[in-house]
């Protein structure tokens, strides 16, 4: 009897119409069973956010051989909660997000729709990888992330993930020297709004800003890693506990 193959499950949160997720599809090809499961538009800097005040809705638009692909009207932790509990007659092998337009480096990892849906994968006990590449052209070169993505697919399906990690992997544009695994980059967005004004002249806010970098001259970082020409790969955990501070917090009184 032959091995099943393995299940993956493809999602993002530029929308099922993205080039990104289009490459990620191809890039997946050959390695399993597919099944995608995509916001029916633009769903970016979603975070983990969930529908709770609107009924979801799927509707299948591709099928071929080892390939199903749908679009939800959702979130894309919503698609990713959708297709595990509804659309998936076993758990996936594998889950993988992405590609994003546009970088998910260092702190932006919290405001990443398509983190939030890796990251929901890990809540499911799935191994999970989110990509992105660091460019925000809608007519983007993905071969270089997509060639990343493979790599990474099949060393996962291979080796799997730790219970509680998932992957954060960021590509930056042009030649990839290499793949380094990184920390997370320790930094914020700063002057984060520009305003303007409405035809009746009142005030509105555009978002913008700048990534201030707190370390940047350490190497181990995902944010050198990709300024000099390196994808970069952090393992996201979902436990959140700050373990070092437990033993001071447990002497305060209250």
């Amino acid at each position: 009897m032959s091995k099943r193959k393995p299940l993956i499950l493809i999602t993002n949160d530029d929308g099922y119409q993205a080039k990104g997720i289009a490459s990620l599809i191809e890039a997946m090809k050959g390695l399993g069973e597919i099944i995608v499961f995509a916001p029916d538009s633009h769903r970016s800097g979603m975070s983990s956010a969930i529908s709770t005040s609107q009924a979801l809705r799927a509707w299948m638009y591709h099928k071929e051989e080892d390939l199903t692909a749908y679009m939800c009207n959702g979130t894309p932790v919503d698609c990713v909660k959708l297709a595990l509990n509804e659309f998936t007659e076993r758990k996936p092998d594998l889950l993988v997000s992405g590609i994003n337009h546009g970088s998910n480096a260092g702190i932006s990892v919290l405001y990443s729709g398509t983190m939030g849906a890796a990251i929901e994968g890990c809540v499911f006990e799935v191994p999970s990888i989110g990509f992105s590449l660091c460019d925000f052209n809608n007519d983007a070169d993905f071969a270089a992330t997509a060639g990343v993505a493979r790599r990474l697919a099949e060393k996962v399906l291979a080796e799997g993930l730790p219970a509680g990690i998932c992957l954060n992997v960021n590509v930056p544009i042009g030649e990839i020297k290499g793949v380094k695994m990184t920390t997370q980059t320790n930094g914020k967005w700063v002057n984060e709004y520009y305003r303007s004004n409405d035809g009746a002249g009142g005030d509105v806010f555009w978002m913008t800003g700048n990534f201030e970098n707190w370390e940047a001259d350490n190497e181990d970082n995902d944010e050198w890693a990709l300024a000099n020409g390196y994808a970069a790969v952090v393992p996201v955990k979902i436990d959140m506990t700050a373990y070092d501070f437990m033993p001071e917090l447990k002497k305060w009184e209250i």
